[in-house]
């Protein structure tokens, strides 16, 4: 029998109660400096709890800095302190009541920070600016026109922020989370090593596709020594490198063929699952890792009706489906489809029946 949204999947032994998932979605929730920076505050708690109470089966909190300075912008989330654990631990708590596996996606910059954060990118955060910093990154390069070039990073320097990733993964276990999710796409550090137009490196983390994935891979490494063998690790990646992905052009230096190769490298080093968002333009390149590797995959896209979703899973295309922009327009979701499709969802504990 094919499978369905509404079944249960296990990944090592955690198993997740249904197959509707929650993307991390940027949110602009903690302050930009003091004592609360990187803290998620009361708007964030019930952006998430909103979704669990809806039937979502797995969240993965946005992309979450394993540093000050490797945040996407001023007002983004962190784990690389106490303060901001204690905060995660209420939320995780909340989330496992209502049956949904909390998740949290690992970070770090060179995005594009900007001061208002997702709030509005006119403003790039640079050293002369209120909250702001110059990002690290692979080399000197702008994430876009007006970004703030980044400044190369030493091997030293790498060195430390694979220590943070390692250091964030443990505070994420501390706060509750389940599942551990390293971001590897849209421009973030991990992302712009592998691609060849923002990685112009000539030493061991540059050049070949050995030298420019190095850093991915020993940013997982770290990360999977950390986290409990027993729970998963997932790892989101770029399916091919379009500097500008609307414009409908070929691929330059890093193709599907090398991220089902990257595919191949991450499982061997202990992780999961990949969700692997593709270009608009182009065929999703997820059911190739699935069919290529064996490894579950989640679908990442413009879904938006219950059917297209289910139509992923049964077909085998994938394991999972993330959604994004469906889940902020309508928390519940999981709820309809089910309603839609004669399914079973977790329900808040104070709702009755489907």
């Amino acid at each position: 029998m094919s499978t369905t949204l509404f079944e249960p999947v296990t990944l090592r032994s955690l198993t997740v109660p249904n197959r509707i998932w929650m993307a991390d979605i940027s949110h602009s929730g903690a302050a930009p400096d003091g004592d609360l920076a990187g803290v998620p505050d009361d708007g964030y708690f019930a952006h998430l709890a909103a979704r669990a109470t809806g039937g979502t089966g797995l969240i993965l909190a946005k992309a979450t800095a394993v540093g000050p300075e490797n945040r996407l912008g001023a007002y983004d989330l962190g784990i690389w302190n106490d303060t901001q654990v204690e905060a995660f631990r209420r939320i995780t708590g909340f989330l496992k009541s209502q049956g949904t596996v909390p998740g949290v996606q690992l970070a770090a910059g060179r995005m594009d920070p900007a001061e208002g954060g997702w709030v509005d990118r006119r403003f790039p955060v640079t050293p002369g600016k209120r909250y702001g910093w110059t990002p690290g990154g692979s080399g000197p390069v702008p994430f876009r026109t007006g970004s703030t070039a980044a400044d190369e990073l030493g091997t030293e320097q790498i060195g430390r922020v694979v220590a943070d990733f390692a250091d964030a993964a443990r505070r994420a276990l501390d706060a509750g989370f389940q599942v551990a999710g390293v971001h590897g796409v849209h421009g973030g550090l991990v992302n712009q090593f592998l691609f060849g137009h923002s990685n112009h490196r000539t030493d061991g983390y540059g050049g070949d596709f050995a030298g420019r994935t190095r850093f991915a891979l020993e940013v997982v490494e770290a990360v999977r020594a950390v986290w409990p063998q027993d729970l998963p690790v997932f790892f989101r990646m770029s399916s091919a490198d379009w500097p500008d992905e609307s414009a409908g052009d070929d691929p330059e230096d890093w193709t599907p063929d090398d991220t089902v190769r990257l595919a191949k490298e991450l499982q061997a080093r202990g992780v999961d699952l990949m969700d692997v968002p593709a270009p608009r333009h182009r065929a999703p390149v997820a059911e190739r890792v699935r069919n290529e590797t064996g490894m579950p995959v989640a679908a990442v896209g413009p879904l938006t009706q219950p059917a297209q979703a289910q139509a992923l899973v049964r077909s085998g295309a994938a394991d999972a489906v993330l959604l994004g922009q469906e889940l902020l327009r309508d928390p519940y979701w999981p709820l309809h489809a089910a309603t839609a499709l004669g399914g079973r969802v977790n329900l808040a504990r104070h709702h009755t029946g489907v």
